[in-house]
């Protein structure tokens, strides 16, 4: 007796009917609009993140060419990574809650109602900033992360409803793609504002607000038990989690300390800063077109799922984790040498979008947001600890701390893939339909007693 397990609904070809009900243009349907959508919710959110990033450069720079009377702060350097990794304090500890709400209420009013609340807190850092000093900052910071804690998990389940599974690794690139754009428009906009008019309109112009017009699939809408044992105890997963947390060392450690190594180091000014700090990110941006777009041809040339996100993570953590090395080589850091670098680890980082970070709904569609939650759970602790870690090593402007940095973040970027390598996977679980494998362990002793 062969026992068949029907696949989640989710994975079967739509029919003719449905996808005439879901075009907009030829060529173009809904699943397209709301890719969009969840592109400019990350760009939001990510311009929201990281614009402390540029600001605190400006915050706490006494020697500023620019004579606007806003205040600057004498904060240590201990002051200052509290400030910076406060966000990600919030972030963590509501990342599994908010998978959970997204999955059995509705990811796009939490991801509507969280955007929102985001902004609010964002545009209050200045004013918050002058009456309670940096651990109002803090307090603000960690509110933001808690209300942005919801946005990958959201994302995730909305595109496991609206993404066929030839198509996930562009549909999955384009939306998160949005967090590099977000980057590349933070960045030098800062540096403009900060330069020109003054550090606090970097808060005020980030201040825009996701609209609600993402939808979601709601035919048949049920609410499956989430398997935590069988989610916790998967091998697979495992390495989900452990290669995210390396993709979240090497990516914050840079994301968040660049603006400060190309003013102590490379000695760019507040304006060079911001643009030539959102140059890696464009790059990265760019590139992330064309390697998603091979990622499906390869996929529909009958090339193994499992190896196509295997070789682009190995390109995205690989590739960086070399030139790391090699920027940690250079006793003095040229500033074109070293930028031109910096372009290259980050823009090879574009595979990851293709690789671990689209991997969670291979493995499991019906809980890719709820899986999502963990592995950015996770993630977010190492977040909060690589910028600790790395005002921890370079106390004073000096190139050989920095090249320690660099080393770290190469070792644990080739560590985490090479362990998503030996033990990640992209076939769908069993736990990903529980009924389904609760009948087939059920039919398994029935077998066995027979």
């Amino acid at each position: 007796m062969v026992l068949e397990i029907t696949a989640m609904k989710n994975e079967e070809p739509p029919t003719q009917k449905e996808k005439e009900s879901t075009k907009i243009f030829d060529g173009l349907g809904i699943r397209h609009l709301q890719v969009l959508l969840h592109f400019l919710g990350m760009v939001n959110g990510y311009c929201l993140r990281v614009s402390m990033s540029e600001a605190i450069v400006a915050m706490t720079e006494k020697n500023q060419t620019s004579d606007h009377p806003f205040e600057i702060y004498d904060w240590k350097q201990s002051e200052k990574s509290m400030i910076i990794t406060s966000f990600f304090w919030g972030y963590a500890i509501m990342q599994i809650p908010s998978g959970y709400i997204a999955a059995v209420w509705s990811a796009q009013k939490l991801l509507s109602i969280g955007a929102l609340l985001c902004g609010i807190l964002n545009i209050l850092i200045p004013t918050v900033a002058h009456y309670g000093d940096y651990i109002a900052i803090c307090i603000c910071r960690v509110g933001m992360g808690l209300c942005q804690s919801c946005l990958l998990p959201c994302i995730h389940t909305l595109l496991s409803k609206w993404a066929p599974p030839s198509e996930r690794s562009r549909l999955g690139t384009i939306a998160y793609a949005g967090a590099q754009f977000g980057t590349v428009i933070c960045f030098p906009i800062s540096g403009e504002l900060a330069a020109n008019v003054g550090w606090p309109y970097i808060f005020y112009v980030f201040d825009t607000e996701e609209k609600a017009a993402d939808k979601e699939k709601s035919d048949n809408k049920t609410v499956m038990k989430t398997p935590w044992k069988a989610i916790f105890t998967s091998v697979p997963m495992w390495a989900l989690i452990i290669v995210h947390c390396g993709q979240n060392w090497g990516y914050w450690t840079l994301i968040t300390e660049l603006p400060t190594y190309m003013n102590d180091i490379l000695k760019f000014n507040l304006k060079e800063n911001g643009w030539v700090s959102a140059l890696p990110y464009l790059v990265m941006w760019i590139l992330s077109f064309p390697i998603c777009w091979l990622a499906d041809y390869a996929l529909k040339k009958d090339i193994s799922r499992g190896i196509i996100r295997k070789v682009c993570n190995t390109i995205a953590h690989w590739g960086p984790a070399i030139a790391l090395i090699f920027l940690s080589t250079m006793s003095v850091h040229d500033p074109i040498i070293a930028t031109a670098i910096l372009v290259i680890a980050v823009g090879l980082n574009a595979g990851s979008l293709c690789g671990f970070q689209i991997n969670h709904i291979d493995l499991s569609p019906n809980f890719a947001g709820t899986m999502m939650s963990i592995t950015n759970c996770i993630a977010s602790i190492t977040a909060i600890i690589a910028p600790v870690v790395c005002n921890m090593i370079v106390y004073e402007k000096n190139v050989n701390q920095w090249n320690v940095v660099f080393y770290l973040a190469a070792a644990i970027y080739v560590l985490g893939n090479l362990i998503f390598i030996v033990f990640g996977s992209s076939e769908i679980q069993p736990w990903n339909n529980p009924e389904n494998a609760n009948v087939q362990k059920q039919s398994e002793k029935e077998l066995t007693v027979v």
